[in-house]
């Protein structure tokens, strides 16, 4: 075969693959798969296109942080107190109240407590406000992230139908529909850190670490002729994706998932159990 009929096959074939005409979601959801099947889309972009249209039919409860994880800060709390819990808890933007959660007064950012180390006398929270959004736990998850863009904002308070404080969600909640979760600095000491030793005995481990690394690191044995993740083996091993707090034991390793999202696993929680324990379970 020459390159010139090369080339007319390859369009016939994107033709025939765009002339199918979806008539619902789950047509669309198929021919997207078929996409990736025949290499057109790789895993990461149906991923991506698959978040876009899950954001679409998603609220914003379905993602908000719920009132009673809201890290807020008392407006009648010294600076001083402030940036201990500012450091601790690693946001870069804070629900500032007057008393109760219901009191939303403005939104601190944690930039903006820099100018306390340059002036303390003259420092006041209150003058270091910006703005609070409000927006109803109703609110279209794709409607919520236009709007964000639109506004230059990136955090919004969530009340309930009375009105009520019941969450809070921001920028980065709405785009790891979309792209998976979105890790920082905070989520391990070192970016570059895969495998973290707790001190309690347990080890964080990124799901993406490979088998080769882990084995050197905990001195397992795992093949990686099938996968070349950790992750990946702990998929397999569940033949599912498994959930937040969900277990499994693979040989003398206990691996229990410390975060999931619908469509990838990120990061696992694994300590070495006892042969006596292993031997149970494997009987």
């Amino acid at each position: 075969m020459n390159e010139t009929s090369s080339k007319v096959g390859w369009l016939e074939h994107i033709s025939t693959l765009l002339s199918r005409k979806p008539e619902d979601r789950e047509q669309l959801l198929a021919l997207l798969h078929s996409a990736y099947e025949r290499n057109l889309l790789d895993a990461d972009a149906l991923a991506m296109i698959e978040g876009v249209m899950q954001v679409s039919e998603m609220q914003v409860r379905d993602v908000m942080v719920p009132r009673s994880q809201m890290d807020t800060i008392d407006i009648n709390e010294k600076p001083e107190e402030v940036v201990p819990f500012v450091i601790e808890t690693a946001h870069s933007r804070f629900p500032v109240t007057d008393g109760n959660k219901d009191q939303v007064m403005g939104v601190l950012l944690a930039k903006d407590l820099l100018r306390y180390y340059s002036s303390r006398e003259a420092f006041n929270i209150r003058d270091m406000l910006r703005p609070v959004v409000y927006i109803p736990e109703s609110k279209k998850l794709n409607i919520l992230l236009k709007d964000f863009r639109s506004n230059r904002n990136h955090i919004a308070i969530v009340v309930d139908e009375y009105g009520g404080v019941a969450g809070l969600v921001t920028i980065e909640d709405v785009l790891e529909q979309i792209v998976g979760d979105i890790e920082d600095e905070y989520d391990f000491d070192e970016d570059e850190a895969y495998i973290v030793a707790d001190t309690d005995g347990h080890y964080r481990v990124k799901a993406i670490t490979e088998i080769s690394n882990f084995n050197e690191t905990l001195g397992a044995s795992f093949s990686d002729k099938n996968f070349d993740t950790i992750g990946g083996l702990v998929i397999n091993e569940f033949g599912r994706l498994p959930e937040n707090g969900e277990s499994i034991i693979i040989e003398d390793l206990s691996f229990t998932v410390v975060r999931a999202d619908s469509r990838r696993l990120h990061l696992l929680k694994v300590e070495r159990i006892k042969s006596e324990l292993a031997d149970t379970v494997d009987s």
